[in-house]
């Protein structure tokens, strides 16, 4: 069978600035987050691989755009760091970054690939984060100067904006679960911390309008569809509410519908973990919510009614209220442990048309991580990734199922163009298109890389 998409579909890819351009001598960058981290616990991180190593883009990223075009992309996403452009947090721009990144577009727009440029993924200037991070509003203010002068800089080549990447991951790993610094375990805080990031995106939609730039504002969300153990206990069906409210709806309804679900309220009231606001802030909120909205999907939350021991009695923590569970016959990535479902790209579709006006929206990452790729490479000497064709293919079916059914969807974009550095996992599991040989910085197309131009160029796949 046949899948074609929609004219004009966006086939790409993602990244960020933390996690391809590296730290280059004399480049002006101040420390994130991440940099710090890495000194004072290298060993929370595989391999003892740190920030540092990333796929040196900031050296190569002529070479690399070149390979984008060779693997078929006609769009791709990145960050801009704001560690990199504003290296003490405010005030003074770092001249280095401005040419570094004007270059980046430049060169995008020379080879026909439609840029969309992000201003925060997981990357808080240690400055900032020393100043209290997200529970400063202090701090919202001065993402919100940050976002201002992004504009002013690129705005007029860059049409496609978002404020931030799966806001709710720096919310679950540094203020829930310990995966991210500061390493804090305290719900009520990481809803304060939810609550200010909701606002500063609001804050940089608010001043893009002002400014009357020509493009598009919006967010990336990672959506983790909650599914209830059984639909027909009522207990289980409950828990899964909660944590779609929690990890889903906490900045898919701001964003989109600007406000937050009633629901949602009363739970953080009962708890007392409702975030300190002000009426000035909720007006905010309501009047500038996102143009589009990119949707990050890898694995379903699978969640029945809690039955484990409750481990932080005295804190609020949403796990509190429901267990995770793993449904029995899963397909599973052995690599990361997550479940693999194709389903649920097709299940957002439907939530988005039904239930958030078929606002338009993108793929902005879907991908498949997997330890030792080396052990595939053929006598060609390029690596047989037969396995994230399948993925790909297996996820296009049901987003293309959703889009038949009159989903607004606008495009997709696999993580990753090339082999990146990935947090605390650095290079443990491989997502590229591209392999990246981390002593000689040589890349090399995969078979992953050459049938996505395919792909690319038929706008569909015969499967």
């Amino acid at each position: 069978m046949k899948y074609i998409f929609p004219e004009k579909f966006w086939w790409g890819s993602a990244t960020s600035g933390p996690q391809s351009e590296g730290t280059v001598k004399g480049d002006g960058k101040s420390k994130n987050i991440w940099d710090y981290w890495f000194e004072i616990a290298p060993e929370r991180f595989f391999d003892g691989v740190g920030p540092q190593n990333t796929s040196t883009f900031y050296q190569n990223y002529k070479k690399d755009i070149q390979l984008l075009k060779q693997t078929g992309h006609n769009s791709f996403r990145t960050s801009i760091q704001w560690s990199r452009l504003i290296p003490e947090g405010i005030g003074e721009v770092n001249d280095k970054a401005v040419v570094f990144y004007n270059n980046v577009i430049d060169e995008l727009i020379k080879n026909n690939i439609e840029i969309v440029i992000n201003l925060y993924h997981f990357d808080m200037p240690l400055c900032m984060q020393q100043k209290g991070g997200w529970e400063n509003k202090k701090v919202v203010e001065a993402y919100a100067e940050y976002a201002k002068k992004c504009f002013e800089l690129f705005g007029d080549r860059v049409k496609y904006w978002t404020t931030f990447n799966e806001p709710i991951v720096p919310v679950e790993g540094g203020y829930l679960y310990d995966f991210h610094y500061p390493n804090v375990i305290d719900g009520k805080r990481g809803a304060q911390v939810a609550y200010h990031t909701a606002l500063a995106s609001a804050k940089a939609i608010q001043c893009y309008k002002e400014m009357g730039q020509n493009g598009q504002i919006g967010i990336i969300l990672n959506l983790t569809p909650s599914y209830p153990r059984s639909e027909q206990n009522a207990e289980d069906v409950k828990a899964a509410h909660i944590a779609d409210l929690c990890f889903n709806k906490s900045f898919l309804e701001p964003a989109i519908k600007g406000e937050y679900p009633q629901d949602l309220i009363e739970f953080l009231k009962q708890n007392n973990a409702l975030p300190q606001y002000e009426q000035e802030d909720i007006e905010i909120i309501k009047n500038n919510t996102v143009d589009f909205l990119g949707v990050n999907y890898y694995r379903p939350r699978r969640i029945k009614a809690k039955e484990s021991d409750v481990i932080y009695k005295d804190i609020f923590m949403p796990d509190n209220y429901f267990d995770e569970y793993d449904m029995p016959g899963r397909k599973e990535n052995p690599y990361r442990g997550w479940e693999i479902y194709e389903k649920g790209i097709y299940d957002i579709c439907t939530i988005l048309r039904t239930e958030y006006n078929n606002i338009p929206f993108f793929i902005s990452e879907n991908g498949m991580g997997v330890e030792n790729e080396q052990k595939y490479i053929n006598e060609e000497g390029y690596i047989e990734d037969d396995y994230r064709i399948e993925f790909i293919k297996d996820h296009l079916k049901w987003l293309h199922k959703g889009i038949e059914e009159g989903a607004n969807c606008k495009g997709y974009h696999l993580w990753t163009f090339i082999d990146c550095w990935s947090w605390t996992n650095a290079y443990k599991n491989r997502y590229g298109l591209v392999a990246l040989d981390l002593e000689t910085q040589k890349r090399t197309i995969k078979k992953s890389g050459k049938w996505f131009k395919e792909l690319s160029e038929n706008n569909g796949f015969e499967y």
